[in-house]
């Protein structure tokens, strides 16, 4: 990844607008499909099939080799999760992750879903993973430091008594599905970069957080990611834009 950071022009984040809104569209399609009985490649086919109608192309299908559109990982997965013959139970949680690329320029998000009814433990999880992305948002503004987002992600989430992963982070995103600067979920020495956020940066902020340790471990297939003490796991992830005011959550649309 390049160390450049892309600041997008007013035509450029139009583009992204709709990459972003074809994303988000995506992700809400998913979280749909999570339902008792369902494969986790039934799930990708079902987002895979709406970007194509929507004109777009599934930028993770792929990626590095990666063998499909959608990123599906069940309970203890954290990311990366291999779409495949697993079938989704009423009790699981299933984080979906995808990107969308439009007209050159890339939409990317995530939520983590219930299946059916799940446990008090796991809706917490789901809660505070979600709420730690607002949490970690109230800093991205013009002045503050992508640090000061981490910080106050791993702050949120730590006092919730969980932990956040630190071999993943967020990331620049626009023509490139991953651009400078990343963005960690935690709090960071300040002798790494951490750059200004300035107007027309376009960045993913998404904690992954587990309920137990944050060690993760990747699995034989080199792309599932898990907790390493198994414990259950959540991701939630928006494509943000830095604006004058308030950040712009360009993959907001249909999320819950």
């Amino acid at each position: 990844m390049s160390d450049t950071i892309y600041i997008k022009s007013k035509s450029e984040i139009e583009i992204m607008r709709q990459a972003a809104k074809i994303a988000a569209g995506a992700r809400s399609v998913g979280r749909q499909a999570v339902r008792d009985g369902l494969t986790t490649r039934q799930i990708d086919k079902a987002v895979h099939e709406f970007i194509v109608k929507s004109g777009a192309k599934p930028s993770c299908l792929g990626y590095a080799g990666f063998p499909a559109a959608t990123c599906v990982s069940v309970n203890e997965e954290v990311i990366h999760g291999i779409p495949g013959r697993r079938v989704v139970h009423n009790g699981d949680i299933v984080s979906i992750d995808l990107c969308a690329t439009y007209r050159g320029f890339i939409g990317d998000c995530a939520g983590t879903y219930p299946c059916g009814e799940v446990s008090d433990e796991a809706k917490a999880l789901i809660e505070a993973t979600r709420q730690a992305f607002f949490e970690g948002i109230r800093f991205a503004k013009v002045g503050y430091r992508i640090s000061d987002i981490g910080a106050a992600v791993q702050e949120y989430v730590e006092g919730k008594g969980y932990s956040v992963v630190r071999d993943f982070v967020g990331h620049g995103i626009g023509r490139d599905m991953h651009e400078a600067p990343e963005v960690p979920n935690y709090r960071t020495e300040r002798r790494r970069p951490d750059p200004r956020l300035v107007k027309g940066m376009t960045i993913c902020v998404e904690p992954m957080v587990c309920a137990g340790g944050w060690q993760i471990e990747i699995l034989k297939d080199g792309w599932t990611v898990v907790s390493k003490d198994r414990s259950l796991a959540a991701h939630y992830e928006n494509t943000i834009l830095i604006t004058d005011g308030e950040p712009e959550i360009l993959t907001m649309a249909d999320d819950i």
